[in-house]
C-alpha cells in the first residue's frame, strides 16, 4: 500500500517498527516509549520539509489541475490535484 500511495496517490507512509517483538507486553510500553521518544519527535519536527503549496497559471493566477511538477536530479513525478 506504501508503494501504491507513494506512486499514484502523492502520499508518503511510514512504518515505524520500535521493536523486535510485535506485541510488547503491556508492562514493557513505557520504556519503549521512552526509548523512542527523542527519535520520533525529531522525526516529526522534520515531516514539513520540501515544497508545497499551489501551482497556478503564471499569467491569471487560475489553478492548475493536473500539472506535472517535475525536479532536477529526482526521477519522480508528482501531480497536481485540483
Amino acid at each position: 500500500m506504501q508503494d501504491y500511495n507513494y506512486v499514484w496517490a502523492n502520499c508518503f507512509e511510514i512504518t515505524l517498527e520500535l521493536s523486535c517483538c510485535k506485541y510488547p507486553p503491556t508492562s514493557e510500553l513505557q520504556q519503549e516509549w521512552e526509548n523512542n521518544r527523542e527519535s520520533l519527535l525529531a522525526f516529526i519536527e522534520k515531516v514539513h520539509i520540501g515544497v508545497k503549496g499551489f501551482v497556478r497559471d503564471g499569467v491569471t493566477g487560475a489553478g492548475l489541475e493536473n500539472a506535472t511538477i517535475a525536479v532536477a536530479g529526482i526521477a519522480h513525478n508528482i501531480t497536481a490535484g485540483k
